[in-house]
């Protein structure tokens, strides 16, 4: 699915025009999206929990060379689906 099927999906389920329901989703993504930046959790209920995590330094080595190198420090972002949306899944 893309966005713009997402738009169409909004638009037939709200009755807004095409151009209002990408409006919805865009604001919704937009804050999803700096909510996450900012570094705080997103919990969605009955959809799941976006979780951002900070992965430490840590040593690797490039694979072309063989070369020993650090990896260095970032933030990662995982999602756990809750329970209802693993049970839909799984039906």
């Amino acid at each position: 699915m893309t966005k713009a099927d997402i738009f169409e999906k909004v638009h037939n389920s709200i009755g807004v025009s095409k151009k209002e329901s990408a409006e919805i989703v865009e604001a919704v993504f937009a804050i999803m999206k700096s909510t996450l930046e900012s570094g705080e959790n997103l919990k969605i209920s009955g959809f799941g929990n976006f979780v951002v995590k900070r992965k430490a330094d840590r040593r690797g080595c490039n694979p072309q060379t063989g070369e020993s190198l650090t990896i260095e420090a970032r933030r990662i972002l995982t999602f756990k689906p809750s329970n209802l949306l693993k049970e839909a899944i799984n039906k």
